[in-house]
Formats: structure tokens, C-alpha cells, sequence
């Protein structure tokens, strides 16, 4: 029993730690919007470089949430979209998203609380 919660944990660990990092939710969020080329995408997420969304967009589509479509056209296009499971994932995130949006205020009072009176 101990052992397959240890499975479990770690495969909890991996997704989360997957979709936390600095710009898998931003690049998800913006192919929320539909299909997007990387140039698009890179206007969209805002800070993030050339080389940090291939990344993303590499592992997401590793992990099956994103789909690259290759058009034959001269000079190449690519697209990039969101799979039915990387719009499953969306439709949970929106939630924590909208919380953010709501509390951000509300947790930047309590870090200044916090941090004049440890100093």
C-alpha cells in the first residue's frame, strides 16, 4: 500500500512540477485563445525568449497537451495548439487563474504585513 502511494506522489510531483514552473500556464493560457505560430505566441506570453518557449512548447508537446501542425507551404508553418488534454487542463487552471486575478491585491497587503514586521 505504502508503495503505491509513493508511485502515486511521485507521479502527482511530476505533472505539478511540470505545470508550475515559470511558463507552461502562460503558453497554456494563450493557446486557450486557439492556434497560434510561435511568433504569435511569443507576442503573447510576455518575457519569455525564443529559446524558453521552444522549451516549453517542446515538453508540452512531449507531454500531450500541445500539437504541432506542419503546413507544406514555402517558407514553413508551423501552428501550434492546444490537445483535448492540454484544454482539459485549461478548464482546471481557469479557476486558480480567476482566484489569482480576485486575491492578487489582497496577498500583496499580506507580504507587506508580513515583511515590515520581520525585519
Amino acid at each position: 500500500m505504502l508503495k503505491a502511494r509513493d508511485t502515486m506522489t511521485c507521479q502527482i510531483r511530476d505533472v505539478l512540477d511540470r505545470v508550475g514552473d515559470k511558463w507552461t500556464l502562460a503558453v497554456v493560457n494563450e493557446l486557450g485563445g486557439g492556434p497560434r505560430r510561435f511568433t504569435e505566441l511569443k507576442r503573447g506570453v510576455p518575457g519569455i525568449s525564443q529559446r524558453m518557449l521552444t522549451v516549453a512548447l517542446r515538453v508540452l508537446e512531449r507531454d500531450g497537451l500541445v500539437g504541432r501542425t506542419v503546413h507544406p507551404v514555402v517558407p514553413p508553418r508551423v501552428d501550434y495548439e492546444l490537445t483535448a488534454l492540454g484544454r482539459a487542463l485549461l478548464e482546471r487552471v481557469w479557476g486558480l487563474i480567476d482566484w489569482t486575478v480576485e486575491n492578487h491585491h489582497e496577498i500583496e497587503k499580506a507580504r507587506g504585513r508580513y515583511d515590515s514586521l520581520n525585519r
